[in-house]
């Protein structure tokens, strides 16, 4: 039964690989709700799991780099001071740590292994099979970011790769009604075959009261709740950019209404604290639209369209509070438990000792850090600095900060809201993984937010060049805008 799906993917694959690009595009962002899903028995790969977006992205950049003009593209990117050179530095200070720290601090150094199989479970740092498998990882995260760097200069691929991410989002709500409908009827037989991951999965955990955890086909509820919130974020913020009507106006607002709920359903406490998060955003985000768009243009009314729909929706809440006020109780035992007491729990207190392992350990190895997939925090800045060390973490965070600070010309409608929304879209999922984060790799969603940005950018100022006809030249990546 395994069989079966692994055989859909792989041909879906194959058919973008030699066929049409765009297919691949679609592929990437349909498969990140199958977090569970190993696309290679784990039997063949020395109980390795490669999940299908990791997959994708790398038959996606055969695709994209398969001529010298894109070759020479991308070694460009990598190279340019103001391109990606600091994301460039950061692998290689990734590759160095986790080639020589396991094997010289190993029997000194207390870590906490990525693979816990107990609570408080630590030991003494030495050369594992997830040291490969973590860099391999992060070597597919960097490698994402320069084939969206170059696929993104194409306003085509830019509107395939918006609908992606609405498939996407749907397909995450898809899999969470799947796996909440398999606690009434018996689904198992659809579910398990994208449940092969080696890792444990914690797919049928039940909170104090009876609330099940929603975890779709992700290996737990926060890895469930933190990719709802990371789509609703872009969806939500990217929505400005897309060209088409009806995704725009129809498809977008259904999706992020049913990702909000699922979100809630997923019972994340960092989730929640994202979301909150993401609030705070996008009332900024419509406070700023508010101060620069003139009524009676499409803007206006979009922004008239909203503000009516959240008076509405919170008309409709204060009402029922008022009127029926017992309603609430359960949500706010639900939210008393999962946020306000989450301290006291046996989670948090785990998570807090990876975290604070993680960080002695990055200490213990005077800042060189334990190398990628040397040690296990819940916090993404400690598994930054104690997987890469003090060097790699500033490497990563300066090339973060430097990609937030983009721009697009101004007068280029369609780049400058794809810039200004990924930057919306970026600290909400920061923020999740600075409450739950385990692994030092970025992970594809950000991999699509930095190489996006960078072509944004650049293709906006080609695009301004060319509208003041100046003379012709191949896009810069040497001297774009920082």
């Amino acid at each position: 039964m395994d069989f079966i799906p692994i055989a859909l993917f792989w041909g879906l694959a194959l058919i973008g690989l030699f066929g049409n690009r765009s297919l691949l595009i679609y592929l990437f962002f349909a498969t990140m709700p199958f977090g569970s899903f190993a696309v290679f028995p784990t039997t063949m790969t020395m109980g390795l799991t490669f999940t299908p977006t990791p997959i994708v992205a790398c038959i996606l950049f055969l695709r994209t780099f398969i001529n010298g003009r894109a070759i020479k593209f991308g070694l460009s990117a990598l190279f340019a001071p103001r391109g990606l050179l600091l994301l460039t530095a950061f692998w290689a200070v990734a590759v160095l740590v986790t080639i020589f720290s396991p094997r010289f601090f190993a029997g000194h150094v207390i870590v906490v292994p990525m693979k816990v199989t107990r609570f408080f479970q630590s030991g003494f740092l030495q050369p594992t099979t997830q040291n490969i498998s973590q860099i391999m990882y992060l070597t597919i995260s960097v490698i994402t970011v320069v084939t969206f760097a170059r696929l993104m200069i194409d306003a085509k691929q830019q509107q395939n790769a918006l609908k992606g991410l609405c498939i996407g989002g749907g397909l995450a709500v898809f899999t969470g009604i799947l796996d909440l409908s398999s606690h009434f009827i018996p689904l198992d037989w659809l579910l398990d075959p994208f449940r092969t991951a080696s890792y444990v999965l914690m797919t049928d955990v039940t909170l104090e009261g009876g609330t099940r955890r929603v975890v779709g086909l992700m290996p737990e509820a926060s890895s469930y709740g933190a990719l709802c919130t990371q789509l609703l974020t872009l969806v939500y913020f990217l929505r400005h950019a897309i060209a088409d009507h009806f995704y725009r106006q129809k498809v977008v607002p259904v999706v992020a209404a049913l990702l909000l709920l699922f979100v809630w359903l997923s019972t994340s406490s960092s989730a929640y604290v994202a979301l909150v998060v993401f609030g705070a955003f996008a009332g900024l985000d419509f406070l700023w639209r508010a101060k620069k768009a003139r009524r009676g243009t499409r803007a206006g009314r979009e922004l008239e369209l909203e503000f009516w729909v959240v008076a509405a929706v919170t008309a409709v809440v204060f009402t029922g509070f008022v009127a029926r006020p017992e309603i609430f109780d359960s949500l706010f035992r639900l939210f008393d438990q999962l946020v306000l007491k989450k301290t006291s729990t046996s989670s948090f207190e785990e998570r807090t000792f990876w975290t604070l392992t993680s960080w002695q350990a990055l200490l213990d190895t005077y800042g060189l850090g334990v190398g990628m997939g040397g040690t296990r925090a819940s916090n993404e800045v400690v598994a930054v600095l104690s997987n890469t060390g003090f060097l790699g973490g500033l490497l990563y965070y300066g090339f973060a900060l430097q990609s937030m600070l983009r721009r697009a010309y101004p007068g280029d409608v369609v780049n400058s809201a794809l810039v200004t929304g990924l930057r919306w879209s970026f600290l909400p999922g920061l923020t999740a993984g600075i409450l739950a984060g385990t692994s030092a790799d970025f992970g594809m969603k950000n991999a699509f937010l930095f190489g996006t940005m960078f072509a944004a950018a650049i293709v906006s100022w080609h695009n301004r060049r060319k509208s003041l006809a100046m003379p012709p030249k191949p896009i810069d990546t040497q001297n774009m805008p920082a």
